[in-house]
């Protein structure tokens, strides 16, 4: 497992409960698989040269404790598979104790930059796999419930763009948590990206909230969704 340590900064707490919320978690797991790459050569530059992109298709978040103001924790992230054009990658998020505070599944799907399509991934990737973290693993794909209340609809801006100029991944799930009650616990997680929004699109949201669980879907002016997101709830 290749890990690095920090410290929770006021900077990345939700400004009602004082603790991390999914988006502020998933920036660590995304940095940490980040590190990792930059570290082995295999990062944005390694990427670039061979046009290539990692791609990431899912998410499922659980959250078992909450991570506050001031503590030390370690995260840590590890490929367990790959299959065909999909990559699967564990996050796990520690507190000084060693004990799990929030755990991850990802699933990245390997593309041609160059056509915008799937690649199968080489028989060396170059990362080493390990056993995958036991939890309940859910299905990538989320289903969009019917009755669904509408929002008014936003711009992308450009602070919502990452270095392959659409909108990064943790970004959909900052924009969803906008739409949560202000004293909601958050358990879990599951996102699907369906495809990817760029700077100037719009962005037409629908809220749907139902036993425990909130379900936001941020679509394109034709109602095609850019993300699903799920939150359950405490």
């Amino acid at each position: 497992m290749y890990t690095f340590k920090s410290r929770i900064r006021y900077s990345e707490l939700n400004h009602r409960r004082q603790t991390l919320d999914p988006s502020s978690i998933i920036n660590y797991f995304q940095d940490c698989s980040t590190f990792q790459s930059e570290d082995m050569n295999l990062g944005l530059s390694y990427l670039q040269e061979k046009n290539r992109i990692w791609l990431l298709n899912s998410w499922q978040l659980e959250i078992k404790q909450p991570a506050k103001l001031g503590d030390a924790i370690t995260v840590g992230t590890w490929a367990y598979d790959f299959k065909g054009f999909y990559g699967y990658r564990n996050f796990v998020m520690k507190d000084e104790n060693d004990e799990i505070l929030s755990a991850a599944n990802s699933i990245w799907v390997y593309i041609d930059a160059t056509t915008g399509r799937p690649l199968r991934i080489p028989e060396r990737t170059g990362y080493e796999q390990e056993p995958a973290f036991p939890m309940n693993y859910a299905q990538r794909k989320i289903e969009m419930p019917d009755d669904m209340t509408d929002y008014p609809t936003f711009s992308i801006i450009k602070s919502n763009i990452d270095s392959y100029n659409h909108v990064n991944n943790g970004q959909y799930i900052k924009m969803a948590e906008e739409f949560l009650p202000d004293d909601v616990k958050i358990s879990g997680m599951r996102v699907e990206y369906r495809k990817q929004a760029v700077l100037g699109d719009i962005i037409v949201p629908k809220v749907h909230h139902k036993d425990g669980c909130y379900t936001v879907v941020l679509s394109d002016t034709g109602e095609k969704p850019y993300a699903v997101i799920e939150f359950q709830i405490k």
